[in-house]
């Protein structure tokens, strides 16, 4: 049976500022109803298949596990990656993984983050491919193209064999327009999805052949596990000792193996604002618009409103994306170069880099709606039945005034309830606790004052989620 494998890592900085490193382009919604996560887990309905496994890094394993739990989504185990080493050693885990289970299963690896419109073509597409993969192969999937881009690698076929396949002749990078144009012109090419389909075993014996060095990295970090509820947590510094390299270059180009099923399925990497501009559905102006967005003789755009009204006259072929703390404007034609304000804000150190204003939690969310340089507000929702640690600061007090709900809270040695209107002081150094008894979300306004405001200023006595 096959078991998928859904590669969740990556930060998605070319989607900035609706993508952040803490919270990057698969964990959103960005076309239609569920997260690109979630989108990826369920198109697996239309084929026999064992729980998915998602390998992701420490930072993002909260959000895979609630966006999995929000849609009664089963798993095979999160494998934490504790730092990235690209894709061919995020597979062995995986494979490694597999077999340890005793489950030499058809891994279907897929990243978390791409967009495909015609799920019965992707699932037609993968029963084929598990016929080759069952005889050993190594299959990948190439995408039909429909224009000659530049933005992805290409596969070159070789001959047919049965079953809608070919033979691999050629892993092509990136090329520049001419180049694409011929591919498109010849017909033998296909994008390279970065999908695959093979058994754990013959992609570990591939592996070995050609890449020992990462075999052995991650057969090291695999044999000392740690496992936490889902979470299967590796060897950190046998990991950090793999190399780094692509499952393309590690495997694939170098495998006498390798097999390509085509696929055309609407399938998009959403690699960019002007791709999720292309797939949307636009009014009669070739405008998509998101949120409250009034818009006088504009055309050809899109503009994203997360949180206020945006109004735009004029403009014709731009990108517009609101959030509470960022906004970006570009000409849809430029938009790949989104990656270098990221690049200067990582270099700047500004927190617009990393995350929103509003952060999510394993026990909810908090929202930072003011702050200067002795004091910080924070808006904090708390899930019902959850429990934020037991901590203390060691330069900040904290005001806690409920909004709505009602908070069990732990204050020195006194615990308390407080409702709606009700307000607790905690001073500097006290051990405290906020917890939510109730059945609706408790909702309530954090004043934060003190010499340091970090969110490093936490010691944790105990933790529901593995932090203390």
């Amino acid at each position: 049976m096959i078991l998928p494998v859904i590669m969740a890592g990556g930060s998605g900085s070319r989607l900035w500022p609706l993508s952040r490193q803490t919270f990057p382009k698969q964990y959103l919604t960005l076309h239609g109803e569920h997260s690109m996560l979630q989108s990826t887990a369920l198109r697996l309905v239309g084929i026999e298949h064992q729980p998915p496994m998602v390998i992701c890094n420490e930072e993002h394993r909260f959000s895979v596990a609630e966006q999995f739990r929000a849609n009664d989504i089963a798993n095979s185990g999160i494998i934490l990656e504790p730092v990235g080493r690209n894709t061919a050693p995020a597979i062995a885990l995986a494979a490694f993984k597999a077999l340890q289970d005793c489950n030499d299963a058809l891994l279907l690896v897929l990243a978390a983050d791409h967009l495909i419109l015609d799920n019965a073509a992707f699932c037609q597409s993968v029963h084929q491919a598990s016929e080759h993969a069952k005889t050993g192969k190594l299959v990948t999937f190439g995408i039909v193209p429909t224009a000659p881009e530049t933005g992805y690698g290409y596969i070159k076929r070789g001959e047919a064999i049965h079953g809608a396949a070919f033979t691999v002749s050629e892993f092509v990078e990136k090329p520049d327009s001419q180049t694409a144009e011929r591919y498109i012109d010849c017909g033998n090419y296909y994008w390279n999805s970065g999908m695959f389909l093979f058994k754990a075993s013959r992609y570990l014996e591939e592996l070995k052949a050609h890449r020992p060095d990462i075999y052995q990295a991650c057969e090291k970090a695999m044999a000392d596990i740690q496992s936490d509820a889902d979470f299967v947590r590796v060897n950190k510094e046998a990991f950090e000792a793999c190399p780094d390299d692509s499952v393309d270059y590690a495997v694939m180009e170098k495998t006498t193996q390798a097999v390509v099923v085509p696929m055309d399925c609407g399938w998009s990497d959403v690699g960019s604002w002007s791709a999720l501009w292309e797939i949307e559905n636009k009014d009669e102006s070739g405008n998509a618009f998101k949120g409250d967005v009034l818009a006088i003789d504009t055309t050809n755009s899109y503009i994203n409103a997360q949180d206020k009204l945006v109004a735009v006259i004029g403009l014709d072929d731009v990108v517009v994306v609101e959030t509470k703390d960022a906004i970006l404007v570009s000409k849809k034609s430029e938009v790949q170069k989104v990656k270098n304000i990221v690049n200067q804000l990582k270099a700047q150190d500004r927190s617009e880099f990393k995350s929103h204003r509003e952060v999510y939690r394993p026990w909810g969310k908090y929202d930072s709606v003011d702050s200067s340089e002795r004091f910080q507000v924070k808006r904090i929702t708390v899930k019902p039945g959850a429990k934020l640690s037991v901590q203390m600061h060691h330069h900040r007090a904290e005001h806690w005034v409920v909004v709505s709900g009602t908070a069990k809270v732990t204050n020195g040695d006194k615990t308390i309830l407080l409702t709606e209107n009700q307000s607790t002081y905690i001073p500097i150094g006290v051990i405290h606790a906020l917890e939510n008894p109730g059945k609706v979300e408790l909702e309530l306004i954090e004043v934060q004052s003190g010499s340091y405001l970090g969110e490093d200023d936490i010691v944790r006595f105990e933790d529901n989620y593995g932090r203390a």
